[in-house]
């Protein structure tokens, strides 16, 4: 697919796979605006446009719309690839770190399609959400990240539905446990990295990691002219983890 005439907002940009999303979407011709909370990304091109921020700020998200329609007039994609994971017992969780999954996950999200939704051009656009297995089953551990990815499904299939007229699609992404930096870091700080990380491969059917490109292949398919007639959906892209 070509995609020349998309002007795409990546956020979450900085590594991993908001990387593997902007390197996909440069090949095939978008113009790019980026975010995330780094100063600076390692790969930018000439064209692209970084604006670093807090996306649960919402006079940065604001700030973010007016410049990027003053970059581009309109911006035809906009991917929710941005996050935090907290991880430990429900009952041992602080507050504060719940409220921070919270906005990280869903209410950040919820500004970025309401302030980015009247830039879309009148033929129509895609938010293309990048949520988690755990957004659609638990797993100890992970209740609040799994209540906040769960919560990211339910805005996009409600924006799906109250925006269907306008033609702006709404869709989730689903990814499995992938390879990204942060996830290999916290593989190397366990006592024996390798066991750990067979264990974890053990519990996925296709006995593998994902690699952030996988993502970004169906993130960019969900983005594009391609997927035209689908919205409100969810494709897991975990090697099988929720067809248990």
């Amino acid at each position: 697919m070509r995609l020349e005439k998309v002007t795409a907002l990546v956020t979450g940009a900085g590594s991993g796979i908001g990387e593997a999303v902007s390197a996909r979407f440069r090949r095939e011709g978008a113009q790019l605006l980026l975010t995330s909370r780094r100063e600076r990304l390692g790969t930018t091109r000439p064209g692209d446009v970084y604006i670093p921020g807090d996306l649960n700020d919402e006079a940065f998200v604001v700030e973010l719309a007016r410049r990027a329609a003053e970059s581009a007039g309109t911006v035809n994609v906009v991917v929710l690839n941005h996050g935090l994971q907290v991880s430990g017992p429900l009952t041992e969780m602080a507050y504060d770190d719940a409220k921070d999954v919270l906005h990280s996950n869903l209410l950040s999200a919820f500004l970025v399609m309401k302030h980015f939704a009247p830039l879309m051009p009148p033929e129509g656009g895609s938010f293309v959400c990048v949520g988690s297995r755990l957004g659609i089953v638990g797993k100890p551990g992970e209740v609040l990240y799994s209540a906040a990815k769960g919560g990211l499904i339910m805005l996009a299939k409600g924006a799906a539905i109250e925006w269907a007229a306008r033609n702006i699609r709404v869709n989730v992404v689903a990814p499995g446990l992938t390879a990204t930096p942060v996830i290999e870091a916290s593989f190397r700080r366990r006592p024996d990295p390798e066991a750990y990380r067979r264990l974890r491969e053990s519990q996925i059917p296709l006995q593998r990691l994902a690699v952030p490109e996988e993502i970004a292949d169906a993130v960019v398919f969900l983005a594009s002219p391609e997927s035209s007639y689908i919205t409100g959906a969810v494709l897991p892209v975990d090697g099988g983890y929720t067809a248990f």
